[in-house]
């Protein structure tokens, strides 16, 4: 294991947020206006990642740079990639009707040219918790790991103001053997509490770029609604997986993940940082 090894962190912030009725990257949830993507960078350059690159649309860039990019550059330096319906592999194209991004797939593959280093991929709008940025920054800086993934127990994901989509994990001897996505998930759904899920918080070596690349290929040749269809990136992970071509391992998190799923769980988030401020972890 080194202890100097660079590592990049990679945060999805191109989405829409369309359940939870706004932008959710720039929604201000800490005392000065702090969005989630603050405390996250300010958790990852703690746990030592030194590079941070946001993945945006280009229409976002202005006012990203101005409301949040600013903070985040005085903290670390930071990269920004764009995805783009247009940003694709030579010889392929999508309608230009279609409006919607590619899927979380495509949106790490954009950020290619700005990874110089094992990388973690996170949301911009969930709230992982600081010792969940440590244990992930272990397993980057550590050789003998192909990939990991940092696994949340579903009761600590839940809201009490809707149901969720969460990728339920199996996992064996601490390796993940798959990720069944499953929707409509609440208190009273059957599945066990304790069961460990994927929130998108993801470690991988530079070299799963390429066969993220590959997958995208075989996606874009393949897909059945030119509007709507996506690629989504546990499904490449579990396709990976189950080719024997990629060994992730699970790291638990005893951290209790945040989001705003809904309008309604964004008081619930403010109040847990004012106490998380309160205690000491946050300035």
């Amino acid at each position: 294991m080194s202890a100097t090894k660079r590592t990049n962190l990679v945060v999805m912030a191109a989405g829409m947020g369309s359940r939870f009725g706004g932008l959710k990257q720039t929604e201000p949830f800490g005392p000065n206006r702090e969005a989630i993507l603050d405390y996250s960078v300010a958790d990852a350059v703690s746990a030592g990642f030194d590079r941070t690159v946001v993945i945006i649309r280009r229409e976002m860039e202005k006012d990203f740079r101005e409301v949040i990019g600013r903070r985040l550059e005085a903290k670390t330096d930071v990269r920004y990639a764009f995805q783009e319906n247009d940003n694709l592999p030579k010889g392929f194209s999508v309608s230009p009707e279609r409006t919607r991004p590619l899927g979380t797939g495509h949106a790490v593959l954009s950020a290619r040219d700005e990874i110089d280093a094992p990388f973690a991929v996170i949301n911009s709008d969930d709230f992982y918790g600081r010792e969940s940025f440590r244990i992930l920054h272990g397993a980057l800086t550590d050789d003998r790991l192909s990939a990991a993934m940092v696994g949340f127990r579903l009761g600590k994901t839940l809201t009490e103001n809707g149901t969720v989509n969460r990728g339920i994990c199996e996992v064996k001897d601490g390796m993940l053997l798959g990720v069944c996505e499953r929707e409509g998930i609440d208190r009273e759904s059957g599945i066990p509490l304790d069961a460990i899920v994927s929130m998108n918080m993801w470690g991988f070596r530079p070299d799963f770029l390429d066969s993220l690349e590959g997958a995208f290929e075989r996606f874009l040749g393949g897909m059945k609604d030119p509007l709507r269809d996506e690629i989504y990136l546990p499904f490449v992970v579990d396709e990976e997986i189950r080719a024997r071509r990629l060994s992730v391992r699970v790291l638990t998190t005893p951290e209790q993940w945040y989001g705003v799923t809904y309008r309604e769980d964004a008081e619930s988030l403010r109040k847990a940082i004012a106490e998380m401020i309160k205690s000491g972890i946050y300035k």
